[in-house]
């Protein structure tokens, strides 16, 4: 692990985008997006979209401008396989919604990279060195997991890669993918639960469900929303305003 992780850092120093270079941000957020072989081309399509959107929302860019820095660095990363983790866009401060919208356009311009089965621990491992290898000052670091199975196979373990990110006060957060219509067979078991047990942790973590194109969309500004304002239990009450009427997360 540790010569992967040495690798991992030395890609990350070379893909780093214009972000880096000491800039201070509220927060660091790493997208980490499943790209694994249960999800087509349609869901890859859905999840950028999501993403997107939900970047250049203005209750977002409103709870972003409300940080004491007023500014975040986020990273788009498609994971699947051990050696198949992608990163899509590069850090990119955003700060408002030029950048924003700069970000989604990169996003949804880009290929599809990464495939093979789910290596959970490895696209964690992976976004730990990301977030250690970039020269930003984030006041707190997230990952923000997404994916379709707790299900893990090959690669770093997951409860390994899982200790080590929190060790680091990196906060782990996690948007269950729930679908009938999915290219891979559904989860039948307590996806969420199963996110929260295994994959998810640090201060006020949380699991968010997002089922269809809406519900998706509203699911990852409600996780971005309570992302920025550093998750459930610290959220003010403007950012509970911002949140009325969207799924409510798993704590």
């Amino acid at each position: 692990m540790c010569r992967m992780i040495a690798t991992l850092l030395v890609l990350c120093a070379m893909t780093a985008g214009p972000a880096a270079g000491g800039e201070r941000v509220d927060l660091e957020l790493v997208l980490l997006a499943d790209a694994s072989r249960s999800i087509d081309d349609v869901e890859i399509r859905l999840q950028r979209q999501g993403y997107a959107a939900a970047l250049a929302h203005p209750d977002v860019l409103a709870a972003i401008a409300g940080g004491f820095e007023r500014r975040i660095a986020v990273i788009y990363v498609e994971w699947g396989e051990a050696d198949s983790q992608e990163v899509v866009v590069p850090w990119t401060i955003v700060d408002g919604l030029e950048s924003a919208r700069a970000f989604g356009r990169d996003l949804l311009a880009a290929p599809r990279l990464a495939s093979g089965p789910n290596a959970i621990g490895s696209a964690l491992a992976a976004a730990h060195a990301l977030t250690l290898a970039n020269e930003i000052e984030g006041t707190r670091r997230v990952i923000d997991f997404s994916g379709d199975s707790s299900y893990s196979s090959g690669g770093v373990p997951v409860a390994q890669a899982r200790a080590a990110a929190l060790a680091a006060g990196i906060v782990i957060n996690g948007l269950a993918i729930l679908c009938d219509d999915c290219s891979g067979r559904p989860a039948d078991y307590d996806l969420e639960g199963a996110f929260a047990a295994l994959i998810t942790g640090g201060p006020g973590s949380f699991v968010i469900t997002a089922d269809g194109d809406q519900r998706f969309a509203e699911a990852v500004r409600r996780k971005l929303l309570l992302e920025i304002a550093g998750g459930p239990a610290s959220s003010s009450p403007k950012a509970v305003d911002r949140l009325a009427g969207i799924p409510q997360p798993l704590r």
